[in-house]
């Protein structure tokens, strides 16, 4: 009997205006209609300056996350990915990308706010909590730092 391959991923950075715009997309369903995120507190001033990536899953664009370098440090955010597609992995890979790409362009500090509900994925890829609860667009989030030398 064969086994069903598995779909595969790919992650790319964004470098056209259609790509920014399936991106864009992903987070308009995810964090405005999903979890009910002001649309005009989702789309900001950092999408023009940020480096963007897309998640492919086969051909469909399925999540997205983005990286605002601010001198050294990287602020990973905007990790969206379609409800159809969570728990396939595609979350992890997007993640690791957006590590890695931080990392090339030489942040000594790599930080997000998470959403309460899914600090343990972040810890898993190596980030900790650091400061207290706060509230971001109405929903809790905890500020985490990639620990040094991962």
């Amino acid at each position: 009997m064969r086994s069903a391959m598995k779909p595969r991923i790919t992650i790319k950075k964004i470098s056209t205006n259609k790509e920014l715009e399936q991106a864009l997309r992903i987070r308009i369903r995810v964090f405005v209609r999903e979890q009910g995120v002001p649309a005009e507190i989702e789309l900001d001033d950092d999408d023009k300056r940020a480096l963007h990536l897309l998640a492919f899953l086969e051909r469909r664009a399925v999540g997205t996350a983005r990286i605002v370098m601010r001198g050294r440090q990287a602020k990973i955010g905007r990790m969206a990915v379609l409800k159809s597609h969570r728990g396939k992995k595609v979350g992890k890979r997007l993640l690791a990308c957006a590590i890695s790409t931080a990392k090339k362009q030489r942040a000594g500090k790599i930080y997000l706010h998470a959403q309460v509900a899914v600090i343990k994925f972040y810890e898993s890829a190596g980030f900790r909590c650091v400061g207290p609860v706060f509230d971001e667009a109405g929903i809790a989030h905890r500020k985490m730092i990639l620990k040094q030398g991962l």
